[in-house]
């Protein structure tokens, strides 16, 4: 059973955490089924960017404690099988993700929000890791994603006393974009991935790809790295249309090729 709804608006794929009585916490099923949906929209040459967003009152409150036993005896596997997956998807993915958070962000809820390239809050949008109340670590890539987007000691703090971090701080601490009124909170995801949509969606996502590079690499390897990088995407249609609308003086039409 689909527990992601599929929409699209012109360019832009919507997809929707449909499990709103328990705040979308997560399952095999919910994220099988997210990797699945990031997956055919992938697939689709006319979308160009995708928005992630949950229905009802919540974002994603984190993994459903009573589903918990399908992951198996071996945690690791069970994770590494139906949860990496999704996450794998979504910072890879082939067009800019935005996520919309609606309400609370919990656990690997939070991870889940992160893997996306730009956050937008909600003004009711909050952030909570969860993880040492419940007596265990952080996991799904948050001790990863979380100290690279507000520093260690941030995350730390959040990480050790799990306090909720609302959505005004988020935005002072560089997490999320903006914070917009609840109502307004799905219009301005679309409206921002629209602006990806219309832009040079193969760098964007090279561009993606070379900051993750470069936590790992030398400032000397970096720079040969992107005149590697640079070499392969200035052959694009769209390099192309870009150069020749700056010498025409005009907006370049990219298409995503």
């Amino acid at each position: 059973m689909a527990v992601v709804k599929r929409e699209r608006d012109g360019k832009v794929g919507i997809l929707t955490l449909s499990d709103p009585a328990s705040l979308n916490a997560m399952t095999p099923e919910l994220l099988g089924d997210l990797a699945r949906a990031v997956g055919e929209m992938s697939l689709d040459p006319d979308i160009r960017a995708l928005v992630l967003t949950g229905e009802g009152r919540g974002f994603c409150s984190g993994q459903n404690l009573k589903a918990f036993q399908s992951l198996g005896d071996n945690i690791y596997i069970g994770v590494m099988r139906h949860y990496w997956p999704t996450m794998q998807a979504l910072r890879e993915c082939r067009v800019p993700v935005v996520v919309a958070v609606n309400g609370v962000a919990a656990g690997g809820g939070f991870s889940l929000a992160m893997s996306g390239d730009i956050i937008l809050a909600a003004r009711s949008a909050s952030f909570i890791q969860v993880f040492s109340r419940i007596g265990l670590v952080p996991d799904l890539g948050s001790t990863w994603l979380l100290p690279r987007l507000i520093g260690r000691q941030r995350a730390l703090d959040l990480m050790l006393l799990n306090e909720p971090l609302p959505a005004e701080r988020a935005k002072e601490w560089g997490l999320v974009r903006d914070v917009v009124d609840d109502a307004k909170l799905l219009d301005e995801a679309k409206a921002l991935a629209g602006r990806l949509a219309d832009g040079p969606t193969r760098a964007l996502v090279a561009t993606r790809q070379l900051l993750e590079e470069s936590e790992h690499a030398s400032y000397a390897d970096q720079f040969r790295r992107e005149i590697e990088l640079q070499q392969v995407i200035r052959e694009s249609a769209d390099a192309k249309e870009g150069r020749q609308a700056f010498v025409e003086k005009r907006k370049a039409q990219f298409t995503g090729r």
